[in-house]
């Protein structure tokens, strides 16, 4: 009972911030003045801009368009894009597998890598083997992302002619992409699990193992892990949002058709409702990953439970 309402009260959490993403997103729209004079073309007259104005219903009250774009969200209409002329949530789920064959591909190579690495350090902690993975994920967290992508295109694609530069279609196309998205990712799971895991094997139970003979190998995986396992998979799930919401700097030096890269090019062609679009999934995406981790700290750990 405890723990349905633990998760009923994060639903209801959840709902509450997608409402304030909703009264964001709306009411931005009108921070630069008129909506209508920004979307029209520099050249167009008074009546254009009129009767534009009056066709996407910006001539209403305020509280009246708000419950309008409430509605038309809530049953999966995000208005038309003004540059295609197609329904913004078609364009979005368009872009949607790219940007998540991206992000799983991503997340999964620097969780396992992580893992491991991670793993190991705090094992061998204060060794040879624990600096070098220290070093490795230090320059993984400060090397920016941008110089990274232009560097592995530089070497691999231009030199060594190895790999594409850009573009989606074939898995040499994923690597280079994948590999600078999750760069970071990669050495702050590392850090991350290091940390955790040092800090669980310093508890009582771990030294009561110990004593009574317990393999270190059994103690870490049966013992340690799943304790150490909580802030890193809390970690995860907001690292898989950020990458689902879309990766824009990867992908527009990638060419990767993702969501990021269509919201820069609304963004630069004043589509506004795919711009809004993105930003609401983006929001859900973030609201829901984050439901989910807590659901699994339920089942991890029992003290969250009361």
């Amino acid at each position: 009972m405890k723990s349905l309402r633990f998760v009923a009260g994060r639903a209801v959490q959840g709902v509450i911030v997608m409402a304030g993403v909703s009264l964001i997103v709306f009411f931005a729209l009108f921070l630069t003045g008129d909506p209508a004079a920004v979307m029209m073309p520099p050249d167009a007259n008074r009546a254009e801009i009129e009767a534009f104005r009056h066709a996407m219903g910006y001539d209403d009250p305020i509280l009246v368009q708000y419950l309008r774009f409430v509605g038309g969200v809530a049953s999966g209409d995000f208005g038309r894009s003004l540059r295609f002329q197609r329904p913004a949530f078609d364009l979005l789920f368009e872009r949607l597998p790219a940007t998540a064959l991206l992000a799983v591909t991503a997340l999964l190579w620097s969780s396992l890598l992580g893992f491991v690495l991670g793993t190991l350090a705090a094992v061998r902690k204060n060794g040879a083997i624990d600096f070098a993975i220290r070093v490795i994920s230090l320059l993984g967290q400060a090397v920016p992302v941008f110089w990274l992508g232009l560097l592995l295109i530089i070497v691999f694609s231009l030199k060594l002619r190895w790999l594409p530069s850009g573009g989606i279609g074939t898995p040499a196309q994923l690597v280079m992409p994948s590999l600078a998205l999750g760069a970071y990712y990669f050495s702050a799971i590392t850090r991350l699990v290091r940390a955790s895991l040092i800090e669980v094997l310093g508890e009582n139970y771990i030294r009561t193992a110990r004593a009574k003979g317990t393999s270190e190998w059994r103690i870490v995986v049966h013992h340690a892990m799943r304790n150490a396992l909580i802030p890193v998979i809390t970690v995860q799930g907001m690292y898989f949002a950020s990458l689902l919401g879309g990766a824009l700097i990867t992908e527009i030096i990638f060419a990767w058709p993702g969501i990021g890269r269509l919201a820069v090019d609304s963004i630069q062609t004043k589509d506004f409702p795919v711009v809004q679009a993105v930003v609401l999934f983006a929001a859900f995406v973030f609201v829901v990953t984050n439901f989910l981790v807590d659901v699994a700290h339920v089942f991890l750990n029992p003290r969250v439970r009361l």
